[in-house]
């Protein structure tokens, strides 16, 4: 499908006037108005992020006359209109609990929630759909592997290899196992283009290792790790795999039968979802072979005094009322992506991330961390870096304030990672598919007048 046409599938009308995005709103004394965006027909000669940003109502707020620059997507992703109006219509047409009801509102709802686990699969190129489990969020997911495959395969004397670089969701839960089993935590280093050692991974592993856990892009680093070759190596020493790849999965086809883990872990919100629901991939075999999570409604099959017998999966794992007009939002963003193309998304951030790459290095005194983009096959579209003598908070806050844009500063779940980079802090902006060049220059040119500021005498 031409990419014009493409668009036209997934964007059929603009966003603004809805209804969604009326209200104005105040942060610090600033007023947000919202802006009506064009209805016309995207220009098929546009970019991406051009073509696309006319239906995320958000992005068209103004804060006091400076356009909204949203830049802290690796943190969470911005919504379009047809995940809004998915979840709106749940909620003023079927609202209903799934899977027990007999009436009509009940089995329409159920066809929406698991019509969203299809779509998953789908989307991530599962076998079967029972494959996919449904939690709140990916930290619930690798609590959820810990919990139910750690506890009852990993013991003293074994060891959980992980990177210094995962996010403190795929380390605490494991620091969890480690304390109650006596198992051993490992850390990968980092090399000295700032990226998880790879041979140092491979050299730690031993058939003492139960476990392997990493991330699939890194929210800090950008970078990628070659996921298919961590799992082979670590099938020879019947090692399991755990991927979190909720930086991956927004911005990039995967592909989880082609990875190889046993265990991948993303969250709905951070690819254009709703919040409050996340999801597990595992092989149905691996799924039914584990102890439930959470005990509760059904996930059960039958429950008498003195014990209960299980579900198969997926319910095992999906004690009480899920997260439903989130899951059915879920599976409308995927539409989404589907309809955009996760290829297409790929090639534009990659060369919307280098551009952002490049142009920091015209910032005085930047120090950007993880690889430059010609050192890697794949860079996400992200940047963490600091400033000379300027505190990543201070650039944040001034940016929000005087120029409208919106990045992260702190140490972004990560703390290991930045006490290995020796920094305590750093500033990261995020980019998805509905930015463009056009607000990297506004990030540039804000950036440079806010450090121009915070380094002059005053």
């Amino acid at each position: 499908m031409a990419a014009a046409a493409a668009l036209r599938c997934c964007f059929p009308g603009s966003a603004i006037g809805s209804g969604f995005v009326r209200s104005s709103s105040s942060r610090r004394g600033r007023s947000a108005a919202a802006v009506a965006a064009p209805s016309r027909e995207a220009d098929p000669a546009a970019s991406l992020g051009d073509r696309t940003r006319v239906d995320f109502p958000i992005l068209h707020q103004e804060f006091d006359g400076a356009k909204l620059v949203y830049f802290d997507n690796g943190a969470t992703s911005q919504k379009p209109f047809s995940v809004m109006k998915t979840l709106d219509e749940y909620y003023r047409s079927y609202n209903s609990n799934v899977h027990r009801g007999i009436h009509a509102l009940s089995a329409k709802a159920t066809d929406a929630y698991e019509g969203a686990r299809r779509k998953v699969a789908s989307f991530v190129n599962a076998a079967d759909s029972r494959e996919i489990v449904f939690t709140r969020n990916a930290t619930e997911a690798i609590n959820l592997v810990a919990y139910s495959w750690g506890l009852s395969n990993i013991k003293q004397g074994d060891e959980i290899v992980l990177t210094v670089a995962e996010h403190h969701s795929a380390i605490v839960p494991w620091q969890f196992v480690s304390q109650k089993t006596g198992a051993t935590l490992k850390y990968v280093g980092l090399t000295k283009e700032e990226v998880p050692d790879i041979e140092q991974l491979k050299a730690l592993l031993s058939n003492k290792t139960k476990i392997v856990v990493v991330h699939h892009v890194s929210n800090v680093l950008g970078s990628m790790l070659p996921i298919e070759d961590i799992v082979t190596w670590s099938k020879r020493v019947g090692a399991k795999v755990l991927v979190d790849a909720c930086q991956s999965v927004p911005h990039m086809p995967v592909d989880v039968q082609k990875l190889g883990a046993d265990f991948l872990v993303a969250s709905s919100h951070k690819m254009c979802g709703p919040t409050g629901v996340g999801f597990m991939h595992s092989t149905f075999e691996m799924l039914s072979s584990m102890e439930p999570f959470l005990g509760g409604g059904e996930m059960i099959a039958d429950v008498f005094k003195d014990k209960s017998t299980y579900a198969e999966p997926p319910s095992r794992f999906e004690a009480g009322t899920p997260a439903i007009g989130e899951t059915i939002g879920l599976g409308a963003a995927i539409d989404y992506l589907s309809c955009i193309g996760m290829e297409q998304i790929h090639e534009y951030e990659k060369e919307l991330g280098t551009y952002l790459y490049e142009s920091l290095l015209s910032v005085p005194n930047v120090r950007i961390y993880g690889p430059a983009p010609s050192q890697t096959d794949h860079r996400a579209p992200l940047c963490s870096f600091n400033i000379e003598n300027v505190h990543p908070t201070d650039i944040a806050e001034i940016l929000d304030l005087q120029h409208g844009v919106a990045i992260r500063s702190g140490h972004h779940c990560a703390q290991i990672l930045h006490r290995t980079l020796g920094i305590n802090a750093s500033a990261r902006a995020s980019l998805h598919f509905y930015n463009t060049k056009d607000e990297v220059d506004v990030f540039i040119h804000g950036l440079k007048a806010t450090v121009d500021f915070l380094t002059s005498e005053h």
